[in-house]
């Protein structure tokens, strides 16, 4: 959700300012214990248990025992609520470098602990990105990620572009892998079987003449075997970081 423009630059949605601790809102209610925080951990709870589809303003306010008008007190809108818990929902930063890290094991731990939260709260894939973070966890992983780069030859647009490229590979990968796993799981089908059954029926459907590299792969075993995700995520994620090193050894002439 973009925010709003005046004269002096963007105005922040007021639950995304209370986040940041710039405001309160409201200050006193009806209710003592409803609060933005309280909104949201509630909302996270939902989608933990039950998928982001199932988050809607009249279920969150259920959740926590109040009309659902009363949510629109403190939180103005659905997006700003998905907003709010994308932030809860990541959580903390894995923190800066640790001082015995170079930039790649830096940006490697990094990405680990983005794909590790993704992994456990897959509802975050299916929150629509409308725009740059602006909320203060989000921007703790950016910055924390940008650290990993401190000392590096790459200008500071060249480390934004790494990072992007680096949070947009482990989005990635961690939507093929739910999606397999939804998939499997909507077939009835146990997910370790489902890459050896891919490669029985590509077997079945093909002609060596007309699909010589795919036969090759077949032939070598590749398809009968179930991938483990995290190989998958580290062989992409090296390849990456590889990349990056070329880059950084470039600039350095």
């Amino acid at each position: 959700m973009a925010a709003k423009t005046d004269d002096s630059g963007p105005v922040l949605p007021a639950s995304i300012e209370s986040a940041w601790g710039l405001r309160e809102r409201p200050p006193k209610g009806p209710r003592p214990g409803m609060s933005v925080p309280a909104i949201v951990d509630a909302a996270v709870r939902v989608a933990d248990a039950d998928g982001l589809a199932a988050v809607s303003m009249s279920r969150v306010a259920k959740e926590l025992g109040a009309a659902t008008m009363a949510l629109y007190r403190y939180v103005g809108s659905k997006d700003e609520l998905l907003m709010l818990m994308v932030d809860t929902g990541y959580g903390p930063s894995p923190g800066p470098p640790a001082p015995e890290d170079d930039w790649r094991a830096g940006l490697t731990r990094w990405a680990w602990a983005e794909h590790e939260v993704l992994r456990q709260r897959s509802w975050l894939l299916h929150v629509p990105i409308s725009g740059p973070p602006i909320t203060p966890q989000q921007l703790g992983w950016m910055e924390d990620g940008l650290r990993c780069l401190d000392g590096t030859t790459l200008g500071e647009g060249e480390k934004m572009s790494v990072l992007l490229l680096i949070t947009g590979y482990v989005r990635n990968e961690a939507t093929l892998t739910s999606q397999i796993a939804e998939g499997s799981r909507a077939a009835g089908v146990d997910p370790s079987e489902m890459m050896p059954a891919y490669g029985r029926l590509v077997a079945r459907l093909i002609d060596p003449a007309r699909f010589p590299a795919l036969h090759r792969v077949l032939s070598a075993g590749v398809l009968y075997q179930d991938d483990d995700p995290d190989d998958e995520f580290a062989f992409g994620l090296d390849r990456i970081l590889d990349g990056v090193e070329a880059l950084i050894q470039r600039r350095a002439g």
